[in-house]
């Protein structure tokens, strides 16, 4: 049965190396529901968050693959790891001033920020775990979204262990 996957990447900081990995995804066929990528506290490494649906042994093949790849220095599979999960979702929404008040109390309740005010518009920034974003994204459908932008899953270890 296929389920929900998080996998980290640590990878050299290369060019074509993302080519590479997301190439190996597509020659396999599987679906990258979200990616995010960004050096880490090391300049030289990079670090992959690729969400993905895979049964567990198919994933297990994917981070095997994904591993004999050059310029990849480990993968993690977070499916069993207690990890904090985050996204960040940019939403502009077309209002009127009569409306503004309502969507800044959504906004508040989703613990958003207004990052901005235009004519005719409202641009949100909401940072939570995708179904946080997803509950909003379903609200704000209801004011006429102008423009979404969402970064995609990141996720560190909870505690001590290290991802």
């Amino acid at each position: 049965m296929e389920t929900h996957h998080t996998i980290s990447v640590l990878v050299k900081n290369r060019p074509r190396v993302l080519a590479r990995v997301a190439g190996l995804f597509a020659r396999r066929g599987f679906n990258i529901d979200s990616l995010a990528v960004s050096t880490t506290h090391d300049e030289a490494i990079s670090r992959m968050t690729i969400a993905t649906h895979a049964d567990d042994a198919t994933l297990t093949q994917i981070c095997k693959q994904v591993s004999k790849l050059h310029d990849v220095v480990e993968t993690i599979d977070h499916t069993n790891h207690a990890v904090i999960e985050r996204e960040l979702c940019l939403c502009k929404v077309k209002s009127d001033r009569t409306q503004r008040a309502e969507l800044i109390q959504l906004c508040d309740i989703f613990r958003g920020d207004v990052v901005d005010i235009g004519n005719g518009s409202l641009t949100i920034q909401l940072i939570g775990d995708k179904s946080k974003v997803d509950a909003f994204v379903s609200l704000m459908a209801d004011y006429e979204i102008q423009e979404l932008v969402r970064s995609g899953k990141i996720v560190v270890a909870r505690g001590i262990q290290e991802t």
